[in-house]
């Protein structure tokens, strides 16, 4: 009775969305994109696709989403929303941080992402333009991703703070007190593979299109770039996401070493208090700056 409702509601909601959906005006970048889509499936083979394609994908919009962050530093205007601003970004550890990404990503995410196409074989994931999903099918389950990726970074990376195995893993990634935009996949090549294992599970459940990949890999880059980047935007458009954890909350977990171990949203660190000292600071920080004000 209860799975009949919930199936009741779901395809309520999906009915609602869909009913909203064509209410809006057609996407100007529909027909384009589908011209591109097309012309890649007519020239390029699914191995191709599946492998370069993804590799293409994931270096052009890690470092396109690194480059506004990367100019922050240069314009004096946006130091006011520098979080840590007694640590500026140093251009020799940006070069010994980009050195590693290279490394990390030819030599341990290439061979991961080659796997990519025999996945793709595996269960039969299709290419093809008809049977892509809606926008708000393919927004949906990289929420799911998210969720699910966000559970196991979390447990895993509150694992990996573990005074017994942090220095031999965890603690290159916190080489960078005061994190930057493209530090976000700075880390040992083993913690590249525990942590990203999360990325590919929310795959294995919910893909049932190739586009699916390059949509949740978009969207984790958005989420983990954005956090890393050191800079709270205030009309960033990420914090009108309900529980999202923003840069605010990840720069402290860099400052302090302890606590925040989420990488997406907030739930699991309130649950298990792990946000404690976090939320303790802000409140200090909060009474200095009221403090402040009165005295001027």
């Amino acid at each position: 009775m209860a799975a009949n409702e919930s199936a009741s509601i779901l395809g309520s909601v999906s009915l609602a969305v869909e009913y909203l959906d064509s209410l809006l005006p057609d996407n100007p970048l529909q027909a384009p994109f589908k011209n591109a889509w097309l012309y890649m499936l007519n020239n390029y083979t699914k191995f191709q696709i599946a492998t370069w394609g993804s590799l293409i994908v994931h270096e052009a919009l890690y470092f396109l989403f690194c480059l506004p962050a990367f100019l922050f530093q240069f314009i004096p205007y946006m130091q006011k929303y520098k979080i840590q601003k007694e640590k500026p970004e140093t251009l020799e550890g940006q070069w010994k941080c980009f050195r590693v990404l290279l490394f990390n990503h030819f030599c341990i995410q290439l061979p991961l992402i080659c796997g990519t196409w025999y996945f793709t074989e595996y269960f039969d994931i299709p290419y093809d333009w008809d049977s892509m999903p809606r926008w708000h099918m393919l927004l949906a389950r990289c929420l799911g991703c998210a969720v699910i990726e966000d559970t196991w970074h979390y447990f895993l990376h509150r694992l990996l703070h573990h005074k017994k195995i942090y220095k031999y893993i965890h603690k290159i990634h916190h080489e960078f007190q005061a994190p930057f935009g493209m530090e976000a996949e700075y880390a040992h090549p083993l913690e590249t593979i525990i942590l990203g294992t999360g990325f590919f599970i929310g795959i294995l459940i919910f893909c049932d299109h190739v586009v699916l990949l390059w949509a949740w890999v978009t969207v984790r880059l958005i989420e983990t770039i954005d956090v890393h980047s050191g800079y709270d935007i205030p009309l960033n458009p990420l914090k009108f996401i309900p529980f999202y954890t923003g840069a605010r909350h990840h720069d402290f977990h860099h400052m302090n070493f302890v606590g925040n171990y989420a990488s997406t949203f907030t739930w699991w660190d309130r649950l298990f208090g792990t946000d404690s000292q976090y939320v303790a600071y802000t409140e200090k920080m909060k009474k200095l700056q009221q403090l402040d004000k009165k005295t001027k």
